[in-house]
Formats: C-alpha cells, structure tokens, sequence
C-alpha cells in the first residue's frame, strides 16, 4: 500500500509539473527583406514577384517583405541600418558599400544584368562631341549610384570637370522620374540614366541618344545589376539565399527563353509600382541595350572601382578581394546542368 501511495504522488507530481509548464512555442516565421528598383535592369526581381517563384522557392515558413527603391546608396544605407537582407543594386553601390564597412556587411552572389544604360541628350541642347558638355546641366539618379559615376568617369575622360572641381559642368543627382520631367521641360540638357528611363527620355521627351553604354566596354559586356546580400544573413540563413539563386536563374531562363511576354509582365508589374505603363517603343528599346544573366560580370567591376575612385567617391583604390561568394550559385547552376563561374 505504502509503495502504492508513492507511485500515485509521484505521477501527481508530475501531472502537476507538466501542467504548469508553459506550451512550447512554434519557432517565428523568418522574414527575408528585399529591395529592387521599378526598372527593367531588375527584370528578375519584378518577374520572379509577379510569378511568384521566389515565394514558392523560400517555402510557407519565410515571410518575403520588399521596397522598391530609387537608386543604390540608398538602399546600402539600409543595408547598413539591418533594414535589408537582399537586394538587386549596381556595381558601384556595392563596391561603396563593402569599402566603408571594411569588407563586413556585403557579398555578391549573382549578377542579374549586363548593359541597360545610356547617356541621351536633349534635342536642342547643341550636344554632338564630348566638347559640347561643357557648361551643360546633366542629370543622373542619385549621387555616387552606378549612372552617376559613370557620368563623372566619362567627363574625365573627355578633359572636363564638375562645378565642384572648378569645372563648368553641373551634375545634378536626381530621382529618374523626376528626370524625366525636367528633361521635358528644357532645364537639363542631358541624362545618364538605367532602362527604361533611358528609353523614356528618348520616347516621350525627345530625346537623343548621346551614347549606349555598351559602346565603352570591351563587347558590350558590363555589369548594371547583381544580387548582393548582407554577409549577416548569408552566415545565418544561406538555404534561404540558395533557394532564392534557384529561382533567379529559373527566371532568367525563363525570361531569356520568352522574351516577349517577359516584357509583356515587365510592364504590368512596372505600371503597378510607378502607376503607368511603358510605351511598347520604350519597351522594345529598353529590352534591346540589356541582357538578363546571373554572370556577375566580375571582370567589369574593377574598372568601375576605379571610375569612383577618380570621380572622388573612394579615398583610396579598393581591394575587392572577397566581395563575391558565388558558391551558392554555383551550386545551383551545377544542379541545373549549367556551367559554372570562375
């Protein structure tokens, strides 16, 4: 009896014990936060969201958050801030980014497109040769993003100088939208600028194309857009940013393979972020002066790391040793019976 007795205070005990224990909490939801611009040079950024392969790619457990940008420095400061995990940026935001933090906060993992840039001119501007910039306004997105240093870069190697280093060329850093207005109405003279607002200028503003990009790099071939990612959620999360490379090459192909209604969902997706539709014209022209691709391009990045540095951007010439981490897309482009990078 007496063993008895202890047995059933034994298991009241523990029936007591397993009572008063909290409920085991499910593990939170990982949230993966993206940026993109509304541009074509982000094609797969807005394909792979209007399809939905990146949702379906990360599972029902991740919670997928994005914001579009304007221009890349803002979106490193963000990156800075741990307000973003992935984004689709140009080179030279990145190249920035990685110098100032050290070679810390930033990987490349993918590219996304090369070419999509051009510098157009507005018709009654008198621009025909590099001589005639001088004394001109000229616009580009944002201060130090890709476009912009591709600008400085290009009016040193003409002979000419901005305001700010005694020259007499005005580079006005300006929201692509807003470019677009002011080129309409007379008060810059010309633009360099990513697809579509390139196209745009020339479309619907008048414009004249002063020099597609390409035509400055060995075959045309230079990185506009890669996929980079903050090195803390690369350590802590890189399933999520493999799955993520699985569907961006998917796109790709997809895209590359279907040309047409690829454009076709570009511009809806366009539309609905900046709420008007492209022109079929800007359309078939933006498409024309790119290519989607998950090369990074990496040969190209160095020449851009020295364009900033002699536009004044960098103190000193970088060492970009490490800024890429192509073994996830390599792994993914492998499974996909795909080449692999270098």
């Amino acid at each position: 009896m007496l063993k008895r007795r202890m047995c059933v205070c034994l298991l009241l005990v523990v029936g007591c014990i397993a009572g008063c224990r909290s409920p085991v909490e499910a593990p939170a939801a990982t949230v993966m936060r993206v940026a993109y611009f509304p541009n074509i040079t982000h094609s797969q950024a807005l394909l792979g969201l209007a399809r939905g392969d990146f949702v379906e790619a990360l599972g029902p457990d991740v919670t997928l958050e994005t914001t579009v940008f304007n221009a890349g420095p803002s979106v490193i400061e963000a990156l800075f801030a741990g307000q973003i995990d992935l984004a689709y940026i140009g080179p030279n935001p990145a190249i920035n980014g990685y110098v100032q933090s050290r070679g810390e906060a930033l990987r490349i993992v993918a590219g996304a497109t090369s070419g999509g840039a051009a510098f157009v001119v507005h018709p009654e501007s008198g621009i025909v040769f590099p001589a005639d910039l001088a004394g001109k306004r000229l616009a580009s997105p944002q201060l130090g993003n890709t476009q912009d240093v591709a600008l400085r870069s290009f009016l040193l190697a003409n002979g000419l100088d901005t305001v700010e280093q005694g020259g007499t060329v005005e580079v006005i850093p300006t929201p692509n939208p807003q470019i677009l207005d002011l080129f309409r109405q007379g008060q810059i003279d010309g633009a360099w600028v990513p697809e579509p607002w390139a196209s745009r200028l020339i479309v619907e503003g008048g414009g004249v194309l002063f020099l597609d990009e390409r035509a400055l790099w060995p075959e045309g071939d230079f990185v506009t857009a890669h996929v980079i990612v903050s090195t803390t959620f690369l350590d802590a999360h890189p399933e999520l940013v493999r799955a993520w490379l699985e569907a961006h090459v998917a796109v790709t192909r997809w895209e590359l393979a279907n040309p047409d209604e690829a454009r076709r969902l570009l511009n809806v997706e366009i539309a609905a972020l900046t709420g008007k539709a492209l022109p079929d014209e800007v359309l078939a022209q933006s498409w024309g002066r790119m290519r989607p691709t998950w090369d990074p391009v990496a040969s190209s990045l160095l020449t851009c790391a020295d364009a900033a540095y002699a536009a004044g951007f960098l103190k000193e010439r970088p060492n970009l040793d490490g800024i890429y981490d192509l073994s996830l897309l390599n792994g993914v482009l492998t499974a996909q019976g795909l080449p692999a990078l270098p």
